[in-house]
């Protein structure tokens, strides 16, 4: 027979964690653009078209490593698992001219503000800070913003040209992805592999 403290307790986890993923849903429902939903709800569209186009146009060097960033069962972020820190990070765009295109490492550092996790792309000319919510236990959604190396970091809202989405998922022990549907510049899927 079951343990009624042990029920209880599960009872009160169980409405903690709806409550609190409704409280995310509704934060993020007020924050984000209709522009940005709407990107958002094309996602898998978008992203079944540009990987197509990715890989009928792109190098095989540049296939085979895009398998590899695609690559990976999505794991959970809740736990004990941590994201802040440094990582290493490279941006891949898909679809477009050209079709498929692999950046170089850069430098981005995860912080955690007290209210979740922030992201901040710190070098490389084009860059992103932004903060992830929870989406899903295995996806996060990223609200930031896009601005370039000789500028100040952006506040995602006050520029509809320079705001940004993306899922974030946890494809390995040292890797996650965000995936941006629809980026509003050169391509038409944009994905930052973060590694360490």
């Amino acid at each position: 027979m079951s343990n009624p403290v042990t029920r209880t307790g599960l009872i009160v986890l169980a409405l903690f964690a709806s409550a609190t993923a409704a409280g995310a849903e509704g934060k993020i429902d007020k924050l984000m653009t209709a522009g940005d939903k709407t990107r958002l709800a094309a996602f898998e569209k978008a992203r079944a078209e540009a990987i197509a186009e990715a890989k009928n146009g792109g190098t095989p060097n540049d296939i085979a490593t895009l398998d590899a960033i695609l690559a990976g069962k999505p794991l959970s972020f809740s736990g004990s698992y941590d994201m802040t820190g440094t990582w290493q990070c490279r941006t891949v765009k898909l679809g477009g001219r050209p079709a498929l295109t692999i950046y170089g490492w850069f430098k981005c550092r995860v912080t955690d503000d007290g209210s979740g996790w922030r992201l901040e792309k710190l070098t490389g000319s084009q860059r992103t800070s932004g903060a992830f919510y929870t989406e899903s236990d295995t996806r996060l959604t990223y609200i930031g913003a896009f601005h370039y190396a000789d500028e100040k970091p952006r506040h995602y809202g006050t520029d509809p040209d320079r705001d940004e989405v993306a899922y974030a998922i946890r494809a390995g022990d040292r890797r996650v992805r965000l995936e941006f549907p629809l980026p509003k510049y050169e391509s038409k899927f944009d994905i930052i592999e973060l590694k360490r």
